[in-house]
C-alpha cells in the first residue's frame, strides 16, 4: 500500500477527549501485557531469580503457608508486585465486565479475566504466590498457621484494586449518563 493512502487523521483529533482516553487505555493495557509477559519469562528463566526454587511444590518443601515470599523477595517488593497484579486484574474486570459503555461483551469477559489471572500467576507465583485477593491468602494461612508477612496480601491487593477502580472510573466511565434499562414489571 502506498504511504499516501494511509489515513493519519486530522490534527484536531489530538485534542478530542476520546483520543486521550484511547491513548491512556492502550498505555495501561500495554503495561499489563509487558508486565505479565516479562514477569513470566523472568520467573521461569534459569539463573535470573537468584536461586529461587521453581513454583511447583515450593511451599510444601519449605513447610510454609500457601502464600509465602520466595528467598530474596522483600515484603515491600511483594506489596508492589501484588499491587501491580491486582491492578491488572481489576482493570481487566472493569474493561470487560463492568463498564456500562462497553455493552454486552458476551463470553469475552470471563476469558479475558481468566487470561490475566493466569498471566499474573505465571509472573508473580514464584515470587510471592500471586494472591491478588486477601481471601486467597487468608484461608491457607488459617489452615497452615503461617502468618509471616501476611499483611502483604492485604495491603497490595487493596491498594492495587483501589487505584485501578479510581483510574478506570475517573478516566473511562466518568460521569456520562447511561440509558436506563427497561423495567420488568410482572
Amino acid at each position: 500500500m502506498p504511504v499516501s493512502r494511509i489515513a493519519l487523521g486530522a490534527p484536531g483529533e489530538l485534542s478530542h477527549p476520546d483520543t486521550a482516553k484511547a491513548a491512556v487505555s492502550e498505555f495501561i493495557s500495554m503495561l499489563i501485557f509487558v508486565f505479565a509477559g516479562s514477569g513470566s519469562g523472568m520467573a521461569f528463566a534459569p539463573g535470573l531469580r537468584g536461586g529461587v526454587p521453581p513454583p511447583q511444590g515450593r511451599h510444601r518443601r519449605r513447610g510454609r503457608g500457601a502464600s509465602s515470599l520466595s528467598g530474596g523477595v522483600g515484603a515491600w517488593n511483594a506489596v508492589v508486585l501484588e499491587m501491580v497484579m491486582t491492578f491488572g486484574l481489576v482493570y481487566t474486570v472493569y474493561a470487560t465486565a463492568v463498564d456500562p459503555k462497553k455493552g454486552d461483551l458476551g463470553v469475552i469477559a470471563p476469558i479475558a479475566i481468566g487470561f490475566i489471572v493466569g498471566a499474573n500467576i505465571l509472573a508473580g507465583g514464584p515470587f510471592d504466590g500471586a494472591s491478588m485477593n486477601p481471601a486467597a491468602s487468608f484461608g491457607p494461612a488459617v489452615v497452615s498457621g503461617v502468618w509471616d508477612n501476611h499483611w502483604v496480601y492485604w495491603v497490595g491487593p487493596f491498594a492495587g484494586a483501589a487505584i485501578a477502580a479510581l483510574i478506570y472510573d475517573i478516566i473511562f466511565i466518568g460521569h456520562a449518563t447511561h440509558d436506563q434499562l427497561p423495567s420488568t414489571d410482572y
